[in-house]
């Protein structure tokens, strides 16, 4: 009666579409809740401060930090892990298959940040924020091409996937050299000190993750007290995982990956989600959107990307650099190139960081990014939709 009543919970959980669609509901539902009765409740609780052990020796975090610093590191933790497994023995450990959705993701980083730059180039704070629309949601976009099942080949799901893994990459780079504060010497000769300790149970091909674990809860410390923002701990630490390719059954990066995915796409990113994507919609009108911040993310997002990604990837299969994907099309190769605009999760993180000092200009990026995201969805969807065989 039991497996009865749960199979349908268990199919829609195995489905690729499960964990944009549950990151949609809780963004829809921050939106409601952040425009509702509970708005003050919302907002206060974010603020709120939590301790983890004394007041002497304890971590005193906001719930909102709490997300953002610690949550977040498990999620880098969880995404490095992917991509340290797809340059070994993934799809970009072949140089040839690997050329496209690198060239791709350049382009994709590179002129959305153009697009924002322009827009805001005369003003020296809100240019902070040229990353924004750097980003691909990996969820929410291979959501969208899992909803349209067979009609899309499985080739442009792979250089989908590629490609928002290496945006990912790159968001860790933009984060630890260009959102970081200021360093402190000390704790980042611990931080050096606890990746070496790592680095030397690597070799030692320690078996067991608790001491991975044990130090990589200091270097989260080290880290957060460094300068560095602390979800570049869960980067560094996911490097030093051993990973045994002869035999997937005994590694342990395989196994964590595997144990950890369920967790971070239906738990770590919903409330994350839900936690940054509150805004309050009230006055807003469409003059909003023409202020520089969304203006810039909007603009990145929907334009810059597809911009981005589809000419740099025709050229390089013209001038056979790459090879295009098996069965696509042209025009569902752009369609594909829309919805790399679905910047969602990491923009949202990557906005907090560049206006921490400067949270009135929040609202602008999340208007923005969700005016982006929306607008790549729908319209890559239809596109593909045309585009795409039976």
């Amino acid at each position: 009666m039991i497996q009865h009543i749960t199979k349908p919970f268990k199919y829609f959980f195995k489905l690729e579409a499960a964990s944009g669609l549950v990151l949609l509901f809780a963004a829809i539902l921050a939106l409601i809740i952040s425009n509702g009765s509970y708005s003050e409740i919302y907002f206060s609780t974010l603020e709120k401060y939590i301790i983890l052990g004394t007041k002497e020796f304890g971590l005193k975090l906001s719930v909102l930090h709490w997300i953002n610093d610690v949550l977040m590191a498990i999620f880098f933790f969880f995404v490095s892990l992917e991509i340290k497994r797809e340059f070994i023995q993934g799809e970009l450990s072949n140089p040839k298959q690997a050329m496209l959705p690198i060239i791709g993701a350049v382009g994709g980083m590179a002129v959305p940040a153009l697009f924002y730059i322009v827009i805001n180039y005369s003003d020296s704070t809100t240019l902070n924020g040229w990353a924004i629309p750097s980003a691909t949601d990996i969820a929410f976009s291979l959501g969208v091409l899992s909803l349209l099942g067979k009609r899309v080949p499985v080739s442009l799901k792979v250089f989908l996937t590629a490609l928002a893994i290496i945006d990912d990459l790159g968001a860790i780079v933009i984060i630890a050299f260009f959102y970081s504060g200021n360093i402190e010497i000390k704790y980042l000769i611990l931080m050096l000190l606890s990746l070496i300790v790592l680095i030397g149970l690597n070799k030692f091909k320690v078996k067991n993750f608790i001491p991975f674990l044990i130090v990589g809860i200091f270097l989260w410390e080290f880290t957060h007290q460094s300068g560095i923002h602390a979800t570049i701990a869960g980067v560094l630490l996911a490097l030093t995982i051993p990973h045994n390719i002869k035999d997937s059954k005994q590694s342990m990066l395989l196994k964590l990956e595997h144990s950890l995915s369920p967790y971070v796409a239906f738990g770590i990113m919903p409330i994350f989600a839900f936690a940054n994507a509150g805004v309050s919609l009230e006055g807003l009108t469409f003059n909003t959107l023409l202020n520089p911040v969304p203006l810039g993310i909007v603009l990145g997002l929907f334009f810059g990307k597809q911009i981005g990604v589809f000419v740099l990837s025709y050229l390089s299969v013209k001038f056979k650099l790459a090879d295009k994907p098996t069965g696509s099309t042209w025009p569902a190769f752009y369609a594909v190139s829309i919805l790399t605009g679905i910047g969602f999760t990491m923009s949202l993180f990557v906005g907090n960081l560049a206006f921490a000092n400067n949270l009135e200009y929040m609202d602008g990026v999340k208007i923005g990014v969700l005016t982006g995201s929306l607008l790549s969805t729908l319209f890559g969807y239809f596109l593909l939709l045309i585009s795409s065989k039976k």
